[in-house]
């Protein structure tokens, strides 16, 4: 990891193509840890259906608590448990985030099918339905396999050019935020006085935002969301907000 690349908007970016993550080492995850999170997820979204377990982990082992669409939430939510049960690495000063565990929110029609293991694991061969679930796991394992970290702000793109995450989407970057729709009772769970869990929901950007992004800062992607209404709901064809424009190519 290195950061002596400075994006236009003054914030570090880490390149890792040179670093070897590290080696396989087994994990299980923590009941306590478990424990908590769900309690957390049920207060705030609603009953966990079903939790998508691993069955062989590394570093950490990653769960996706997935809860249905309900009146008050009408989307599918899936929550990760496992990534907080190791620090990341937080630079000095920011010890308050090394703690993190990660959400997605999928519309209502995402094929998610609960009623067996069998028919779970068919949708889920589809990578059309599956990428939410692929990219909360290598996320939540991420700063474990490259002793870094992730916070508010950061994104995390789909290689070098931000490639689509699938067939049926353009989008190809990760942005992490809080989740505005869920609300701000879900964002911190206080496991005791030396670890409280930040809870980030992973917004999916297209390259152009992405780069707009580095170059302008959070705060300015956000100002467009917020023009264009785009929501943490996940929406694959919406809007790309910074398409560039005239001959200049420019914003």
């Amino acid at each position: 990891m290195t950061e002596s690349e400075i994006s236009e908007s003054g914030n570090p970016i880490y390149r890792y193509d040179n670093v070897k993550p590290k080696e396989f080492t087994p994990a299980f995850g923590e009941f306590e840890s478990i424990e908590a999170i769900s309690n957390h997820i049920e207060r705030n979204i609603g009953k966990i259906e079903t939790v998508f377990h691993e069955i062989v982990s590394d570093l950490v082992h990653i769960d996706v608590h997935w809860v249905k669409p309900t009146v008050d939430f009408p989307f599918h939510s899936l929550v990760t448990s496992g990534m907080s049960d190791k620090p990341m690495n937080v630079p000095i000063g920011l010890e308050e985030h090394r703690y993190a565990e990660l959400c997605i929110l999928l519309p209502s029609d995402w094929k998610i099918e609960g009623n067996n293991f069998q028919s779970m694991e068919e949708a889920f061969k589809d990578e059309n339905n599956y990428w939410p679930v692929r990219w909360l796991k290598t996320i939540a394992r991420f700063p474990h396999e490259y002793d870094t970290w992730v916070g508010y702000g950061h994104t995390i793109p789909n290689g070098e050019q931000a490639d689509p995450f699938s067939e049926n989407t353009k989008l190809g970057c990760m942005l992490l935020l809080p989740s505005l729709t869920i609300g701000p009772q879900f964002y911190n769970l206080k496991i005791n006085n030396e670890k409280t869990i930040n809870f980030y929901c992973l917004y999916p950007l297209y390259k152009e935002e992405m780069d707009y992004k580095l170059k302008k800062g959070t705060d300015h992607l956000l100002d467009k969301f917020e023009k264009f209404h785009v929501s943490d709901i996940v929406n694959i064809s919406r809007k790309n907000t910074c398409v560039k424009k005239g001959l200049l190519g420019l914003w």
